[in-house]
């Protein structure tokens, strides 16, 4: 018999086509009902339920009641880090399920990736950040240099805060669209945040897509140089 980790498994729950409509869903970070995720999947939301709980069995969605309702949200940074990694290689090999349109220059542009910004402008953070040696590559992690540190407490982040939590500081993520990596981690969370609460930006409601007014674009250019 075979040891370790069953791949085949993982793999498995995500390859069927319904449940992989249903965690790209997810992947804007907000947590969704069996019907809305029904919506997304073009299931009944009976079927919808089903497929969630092989999802919650499998470690890949959690699932809360709230009131009358049952939410569901992807169950942690690293199933949405592998999910993400999936769509590049997707997109990297011509399997796409769409034609290119508005929304999809738009969530080529900026969007939310879980929790943190992708797309044009998130690869732009990121290689903006590498640049300046604010971010550096270790052996095997990403981390923050001092002068990286100076920078996102004076761009208003916490970092004291973030540093208590168990989650990773900075940790590459595969940008789909660009096929480079942008910032994940509690800091590109942090990030994100920081610019919203600026009024730099904001999240389409029922969508991934983050829009930058005219004046966030130029702040971001300003803070983010390449």
């Amino acid at each position: 018999m075979k040891e370790g980790p069953d791949i085949a498994h993982i793999a498995a729950l995500i390859g069927d086509p319904a449940r992989a409509n249903m965690l790209t869903a997810l992947m804007s970070g907000k947590a969704l009902t069996a019907t809305e995720l029904a919506g997304e999947a073009g299931i009944s939301a009976q079927t919808a339920s089903a497929h969630l709980a092989k999802l919650s069995e499998g470690g890949l969605v959690v699932t809360r009641k709230q009131g009358r309702h049952k939410y569901s949200t992807l169950a942690n940074d690293g199933v949405a880090h592998l999910l993400e990694s999936l769509m590049g290689i997707a997109a990297k090999s011509g399997h796409l399920r769409s034609r290119t349109g508005p929304k999809g220059a738009a969530l080529r542009k900026a969007r939310v990736c879980y929790n943190h910004l992708a797309g044009d402008m998130g690869t732009q953070m990121y290689d903006s950040l590498m640049q300046r040696g604010l971010i550096l590559h270790g052996e095997s992690d990403l981390s923050l240099t001092q002068t990286g540190a100076a920078f996102v407490s004076e761009f208003g982040i916490d970092l004291d805060t973030l540093q208590r939590n168990r989650a990773p500081l900075c940790r590459d993520c595969l940008d789909w669209s660009e096929r480079r990596a942008h910032l994940a981690g509690s800091v590109g969370r942090a990030m994100l945040s920081r610019m919203i609460d600026l009024g730099w930006a904001q999240r389409l409601e029922n969508s991934r897509v983050i829009r930058f007014s005219s004046s966030g674009e130029a702040a971001f250019a300003k803070h983010f140089p390449l």
